[in-house]
């Protein structure tokens, strides 16, 4: 857990201390129909609060009108680690959904991946493929079909001639066998048609390039205003500006390391022979 995320859970847990006022923690779990345990635990940050939890706090604490500050404060809390556990309970179309907005949003957007084709590049059935790999791994409800409609949908954005991405991928990812050997041939195809396209920069991270930092995470960039980092367990929303500036500069520092162009066309027709050698 970031320090960042417990650090505002314990924060937000002092505020509902002080809002029980002389209340004993057994009057107001009595109060609320709630264990004591949760009580206990919400106020000192080893629960995160829901945003029902909150606003039953503050009609039960006689404080009805400090229900959109916790509720503003459990955003705040989110807004750093969103956990997958949590965002996947209804499954991956509204997550898509949510990212939409950010794109929308955005008119100049970074992306880094080095384990898989990034996502607004993916065909529907590599991405397919991706998301029933992620569902089995989180656990959650299946609504494979809706995720990969509402990725694609989001893929117009990449035509759109006020918007750029700049996108680096690892060619590591080029290789990574994620999906049957005719969806990653027409994986690659699909990465050769974007090169060119005056709205998107792609940019392959040769294996054997001379790198100043390691690869990890991977992460967008929306308009230097935001950073999405991905982890297994959850996705890290950040916006503080130093942190963000802190992701551009690795961003900077991979993108020093990609070639672009004819160079990158090379390095995704050698994967594809590969698959191709493969079949």
């Amino acid at each position: 857990m970031s320090t960042d995320f417990q650090q505002a859970r314990e924060a937000l847990g002092r505020r509902l201390r002080e809002l029980r006022g002389q209340r004993t923690q057994r009057d107001l779990a009595a109060l609320l129909e709630w264990p004591q345990a949760k009580v206990s635990k919400l106020e000192t940050g080893r629960q995160t609060a829901t945003a029902d939890d909150v606003t039953a706090w503050a009609a039960a604490v006689g404080a009805p009108e400090t229900a959109g500050e916790l509720t503003a404060r459990l955003q705040g809390l989110e807004t750093h680690t969103r956990s997958w556990r949590r965002q996947l309970r209804a499954g991956h179309r509204p997550v898509q959904d949510i990212l939409t907005i950010e794109y929308e949003r955005s008119t100049e957007l970074r992306a880094w991946q080095g384990s898989m084709v990034v996502g607004m590049l993916q065909t529907p059935d590599y991405a397919r493929h991706v998301f029933t790999r992620f569902a089995e791994l989180q656990q959650s409800p299946r609504d494979i079909e809706d995720a990969v409609r509402a990725r694609v949908r989001r893929q117009a954005l990449l035509w759109e001639p006020d918007r750029v991405f700049d996108i680096l991928m690892w060619e590591a990812a080029l290789h990574a066998a994620v999906a049957p050997r005719e969806v990653l041939a027409a994986q690659m195809d699909r990465l050769m048609s974007v090169i060119g396209l005056d709205t998107v920069r792609l940019g392959i991270v040769p294996l054997g390039a001379q790198l100043r930092i390691p690869p990890a995470n991977a992460f967008w960039l929306y308009d230097d205003r935001l950073a999405i980092v991905e982890d297994w367990h959850a996705e890290l929303w950040l916006d503080d500006a130093d942190t963000v500036a802190v992701y551009r500069r690795v961003w900077d520092t991979l993108a020093d390391a990609a070639v672009y162009g004819t160079h990158a066309r090379r390095l995704i027709a050698r994967a594809r022979a590969q698959v191709s050698d493969l079949a």
